[in-house]
């Protein structure tokens, strides 16, 4: 305990704090002092004795329980303001030889929270922190993860959503726990404290990319340093990939040495001996593994520069595909004069960027808007398509395009992927070589309902008839593209959209008490909420008894009302309203896929674990012929997936990924490996797990090639989770691990028979 401060004054809601001390003890475990403000969650605590000194020993129940945690928790509130800038750490060791994802939470008495996320590898002991404030936390870069801005020996914490600045006067919990693993873990945790930085790195953000993309502050495995180094590299590769399935697979990729079921010339379900899978057209087999987002519409960065915008073609009313999923949309070379610096910040980042005049200039693009960042709209660049550039040596589209599309599905075969995943580049549709899956979002002048939550967008009101017209217009631009082609499976509309969150009846039901608020003259879902309850209640009064209320009558009740008194009974109705909403849109979805595509598979709208409810997964699971989930966890814990046997319907990864620091990116991405061979190792646990599953029929990775280092355009994802790095060259590591689940992944699926 440092003198001056002692634990009391930090953990009661005083001022009295020592702010010329560096560090802040609040918990070294010698002392008894932590237990009033230890809980656990489906975990278990003890103290042990290691060479005079004490350590917390945590155990996470994580394989029985999707979620493991024990929180520090004040019934008053710790009072950290006084400390200026500054981070909470501790000492974290993991005796297990295999690396753990720590959750970490710190909560205000507001309930704003801070969550953050770091990998700890196998066998380690290191310190860790979180900065809890300062002046990185207020700079918007537009790179979802900065890098550190103290200069420490420490491991940085990684931002990874809620509030950056909470109320440090009054924090009350803070949590660290597990999500979705598959065995248990340990953790000793040693010296909680606060920490104040002793040195600032003012240029933290400055010079960060080299004239390849990569981060020019960094060494690491593959790192380019001239376009001969990159052509060697590829020469190498060309000539060990192949050009054809792996053997003992179908045309299609089924599984040929397995049984011949009926074959209808394109892909279908069949429960076949008590496991959903797919049917390819041959008839065989069919387990889906592959790799989503093949394509470059997601490879470019804002650069920081633009444009005046009457150069600039603005989007049209009636455009089908959203901004993030347009190709590079480059502005006109008339626009060039008037280009001008928009965000020094964002400029300052790149040590090179190509003149107008060079070659390498047609990998610059122009986003009109974006979700987050630094900027509302600008100047794109991509890396990725420019080292294809040095790579193939050729400006020539065509040529350039054909040879990367060449390759690309050159690798998936070698790699032994039976697939590509969702949003493969529509060039590749007509291919013939690989199956694929066609995707498309239903976008539009349509009204829209709120969950409270709308994280990428509201929700499309799927009463409203100009919703039905625009899913039917963008099944038929689908239908185009896809030409009948027995190689697509199917088709994925939409994406993680925010349904609901379970947790609370205020998160689970928001679609509800939202429309409810509005009038019905403005919502045609609000005026369908109307009728459903006029139909079971008839009368106003009988609505007032069942929900303990005072509604005046049913036209106050269609004006927008705020239900503050949920029951049992209410809760009843807003579960009936939310499936007879989601009952809509999945319906509206299906009748224009089979309207349009009525020989391929409509694959649902790609759930994302936290924006999912039972009544959303059931009205998928009433139309959709495969319902998908994207699920970023180590692997398919049972505590989460027990609803899969109350559906009983055939069922898909769409989104999944792990991703390490040692590939000189800034973030790893949703799921932290500690180097690239962890990568790998992480990724057989996760697919073992799916295929395993008699629910499931297939599995994706998310993504074929890491985001840029500086944040993609559209919202700044900069994770290390492709396949391949900004200079096209592959994780080996990675690609041996999925070759090897690839080469034994019909005899582990249908016979048993794991090697």
């Amino acid at each position: 305990m440092l003198s001056g401060c002692t634990n009391n004054q930090l953990e009661e809601n005083t001022p009295a704090v020592d702010t010329t001390k560096k560090e802040h003890m609040l918990w070294d475990f010698e002392k008894p002092e932590y237990q009033s403000f230890l809980q656990h969650h489906n975990a278990t605590t003890k103290l042990i004795e290691q060479q005079g000194n004490h350590k917390l020993q945590v155990i996470f129940a994580a394989k029985t329980h999707h979620e493991s945690d024990i929180e520090f928790v004040n019934s008053s509130t710790w009072n950290w303001q006084a400390l200026g800038n500054f981070a909470f750490a501790l000492d974290i060791e993991n005796p297990d030889k295999a690396s753990t994802q720590l959750y970490i939470k710190t909560v205000d008495d507001n309930g704003r929270a801070q969550s953050r996320s770091v990998v700890v590898p196998a066998e380690s002991n290191n310190t860790y922190y979180i900065e809890l404030k300062g002046a990185d936390l207020n700079t918007e870069s537009g790179i979802r993860s900065n890098p550190p801005s103290w200069h420490s020996s420490y491991t940085p914490v990684l931002y990874r959503g809620g509030e950056k600045n909470i109320d440090v006067s009054k924090v009350t919990k803070v949590t660290f726990g597990t999500k979705g693993l598959l065995a248990d873990k340990q953790l000793l945790i040693d010296n909680v404290r606060l920490i104040k930085p002793t040195n600032f790195d003012t240029e933290y953000l400055v010079g960060l990319v080299d004239e390849f993309g990569q981060n020019a502050k960094r060494d690491f495995s593959n790192k380019v340093s001239s376009t001969e180094q990159l052509l060697a590299i590829s020469a190498q590769e060309q000539r060990q990939l192949k050009k054809s399935p792996v053997e003992g697979r179908s045309t299609f990729s089924g599984w040929q040495a397995g049984p011949k079921l009926k074959a209808t010339g394109y892909f279908r379900t069949e429960k076949y001996q008590g496991k959903w899978s797919l049917v390819d057209p041959q008839g065989y087999l069919f387990f889906s593994t592959g790799i989503a987002n093949v394509r470059l519409a997601n490879t470019t960065t804002i650069t920081g520069y633009d444009f005046d915008q009457k150069y600039i073609k603005q989007r049209a009313a009636g455009d089908l595909t959203p901004e993030d999923s347009i190709g590079l949309n480059t502005a006109p070379k008339a626009a060039w004069p008037s280009r001008y610096i928009s965000s020094e910040l964002r400029a300052n980042m790149f040590n090179w960027l190509p003149d107008s005049d060079d070659p390498l200039a047609d990998n610059y693009g122009y986003r009109r808007e974006v979700h987050s960042g630094a900027v509302k709209k600008g100047e794109t660049f991509s890396f990725y398509r420019a080292n294809l550039q040095r790579k193939y040596q050729t400006r020539d589209e065509q040529t350039l395009m054909k040879k990367w599309r060449d390759t690309t599905t050159d690798r998936m075969l070698s790699w032994g992927f039976t697939s590509f995943g969702n949003w493969l580049d529509d060039d590749y549709y007509q291919q013939n070589r690989l199956p694929y899956f066609a995707n498309a979002w239903i976008i539009g002048d349509f009204k829209t309902v709120s969950s409270g939550n709308d994280y990428w967008s509201p929700l499309p009101d799927p009463f409203d008839p100009v919703f039905i017209k625009r899913a039917d217009i963008t099944l038929a631009t689908v239908a185009a593209q896809v030409n009948n082609s027995p190689w697509c499976v199917g088709v994925f509309i939409d994406n993680e959209k925010s349904w609901g969150m379970m947790g609370s009846v205020n998160s689970q039901y928001g679609l509800v008490i939202n429309t409810l608020s509005v009038n019905a003259t403005q919502s045609p879902t609000k005026a369908e909420f109307v009728k459903l309850m006029k139909d079971k209640y008839q009368d106003i009064a009988a609505l007032n008894a069942s929900w303990n209320s005072n509604i005046a009558s049913w036209h106050e009740f269609s004006s927008g009302i705020t239900v503050k008194n949920i029951n049992k009974q209410v809760e009843a109705d807003f579960s009936t309203m939310l499936f007879h909403y989601a009952n809509q849109y999945f319906a509206v979805v299906e009748q224009a896929t089979a309207k349009h595509l009525p020989n391929h598979l409509y694959m649902g709208a790609r759930f994302a674990d936290w924006g999912m409810t039972p009544e959303i997964r059931n009205a998928a699971a009433a139309h959709a012929d495969v319902v998908s989930y994207n699920y970023y966890r180590e692997g398919l814990n049972d505590d989460f997936w027990h609803f899969l046997a109350d559906i009983d319907k055939p069922s898909i990864i769409g989104e999944f990924h792990n991703g390490a620091l040692d590939s000189g990116l800034l973030n790893p991405g949703l799921i932290h490996a500690e180097s690239q061979h962890d990568r790998g190792v992480k990724y057989q646990q996760y697919m073992y797990s799916v295929i395993d599953n008699p629910y499931f029929v297939g599995a994706h990775w998310f993504q074929y090639i890491d985001s840029p280092l500086t944040g993609r355009a559209y919202d700044g994802e900069n994770y290390n989770v492709g396949f391949v790095n900004v200079a096209d060259i592959p994780y080996m590591p990675l690609v041996n691990a999925a070759k090897e689940v690839n080469q034994q992944l019909y005899q582990r699926r249908y016979t048993n028979n794991a090697n």
